[in-house]
C-alpha cells in the first residue's frame, strides 16, 4: 500500500455562507501543493449513496463537486476521475437523478462506476471478508480525495470520509445491493478498518453544510449549517473532528478508535494541527443549528483528551 501524501495530521475547519467557497478556503489551509502535483492522476470519490436530493444530506451537492473538480484541474493533473459505487441505489440512477451527469459532461472528466470491473484482487486484514475484488483504478491512482457529507449512521455511528471510501469502493456486483451479501455488515467496523488500511485517503473533505442526524445514511434529518467544512490530510483526524461535532469522542466510534490505536491516523485533537475555526467555534455553530442551543464537548478553550472527563 502506498502511503498518504502527507502523514502529519493537519485539519482545517472553515465557515462561509457559500459551501463552494468554504471548501476552497479549507483546502488552501492545507499543504495542497504537496498533495496534488502536476501530472498526478487524481480520483475524487463523492458520497452518492442514494438517489435523494442534496438538501436531504444524503449526497454531496453537484455544484460543490463541480467547484472541487475545477480546483483540482487548476493543479494540472494528468487526469481527474470521479469514481464511486452507490450502495443504496444503482450508481447510474444516482448519477442521472441528482444531476451529476451534467457536471461530469461540463467538466469533461472521466467517470467510473466502482460497482463493476475491471478488477484486481485485494487482500484484507478482516476476519470475515479476507479479500475482495476492487476496481483496478486503485492501482492507477496517485491522489485519492474523499468528499462526503457528515452523518450519524445506524450501524457505523458516524459516516464521514473513511466510510465513504470503505463502502464506496467495494463492488456491488460482488457484494450485492446494498453490499450486504458477503458479510460486510456482520462486522461493519472491522471491515471499515481493513479497507482504511488498504486504501489511503490523501485529502478528506467533509461537508456539514447539510449534516444528517438521527437515522443515517439516508433517512435522517438534515441540519443546515451553511458552509461549515472540515478538510484534512489525515482521514482519521478529519472523521474524529466530525464525530466530536456530533457529540462522539473517538472511543464512541469503534473504527475511528481502532485505526487510532493501530497507528493508522490521529484521533486526539491535541496532537493535530487545527487551522481556521477552533473546535469550540465549530461545535457552537453546529449544535445551535442542530439543536437550537450550544452543546459542546470542548468548551472554554479546553479540549477534552481522548477519553473525555467522566
Amino acid at each position: 500500500m502506498r502511503r498518504r501524501k502527507i502523514e502529519e495530521p493537519i485539519v482545517s475547519i472553515t465557515h462561509n455562507q457559500s459551501e463552494q467557497q468554504s471548501i476552497i478556503e479549507a483546502i488552501n489551509l492545507l499543504p495542497i501543493d504537496e498533495i496534488i502535483k502536476e501530472g498526478d492522476r487524481v480520483v475524487i470519490t463523492p458520497n452518492w449513496v442514494k438517489a435523494k436530493p442534496p438538501y436531504t444530506a444524503t449526497v454531496v451537492g453537484p455544484e460543490t463537486l463541480k467547484k472541487l473538480i475545477q480546483y483540482v484541474k487548476n493543479k494540472k493533473p494528468q487526469k481527474v476521475v470521479i469514481a464511486t459505487g452507490s450502495g443504496g441505489d444503482d450508481t447510474q440512477k444516482v448519477f442521472q437523478t441528482v444531476g451529476y451527469n451534467k457536471i461530469i459532461e461540463d467538466e469533461k472528466v472521466e467517470f467510473i462506476d466502482l460497482n463493476y470491473g475491471p478488477y484486481i484482487e485485494m487482500e484484507l486484514e478482516d476476519k470475515i471478508i479476507r479479500k475482495t475484488k476492487i476496481n483496478r483504478l486503485l492501482e492507477e491512482t496517485d491522489v485519492l480525495i474523499s468528499f462526503t457529507q457528515l452523518k450519524q449512521h445506524e450501524e457505523a455511528t458516524v459516516s464521514a470520509s473513511i466510510k465513504n471510501i470503505a463502502l464506496g469502493w467495494p463492488p456491488a456486483e460482488v457484494h450485492g445491493f446494498p453490499k450486504k451479501k458477503t458479510g460486510i455488515h456482520e462486522d461493519l467496523h472491522g471491515f471499515i478498518v481493513a479497507m482504511a488500511k488498504k486504501i489511503p485517503i490523501d485529502l478528506a473533505i467533509i461537508s456539514l453544510d447539510k449534516t444528517m442526524i438521527g437515522t443515517g445514511p439516508s433517512d435522517g434529518k438534515a441540519v443546515n449549517t451553511e458552509g461549515l467544512i472540515i478538510a484534512a490530510t489525515d482521514p482519521v483526524a478529519a472523521d474524529a473532528v466530525g464525530a466530536r461535532l456530533l457529540g462522539f469522542l473517538p472511543q464512541a466510534v469503534q473504527y475511528i478508535y481502532r485505526l487510532y490505536k493501530e497507528g493508522a491516523g490521529e484521533a486526539d485533537p491535541k496532537k493535530m494541527t487545527i487551522k481556521g475555526l477552533t473546535l469550540e467555534e465549530a461545535e457552537k455553530l453546529f449544535s445551535k443549528a442542530a439543536y437550537g442551543q450550544e452543546i459542546l464537548l470542548d468548551a472554554n478553550s479546553v479540549i477534552k483528551d481522548i477519553h473525555g472527563s467522566q
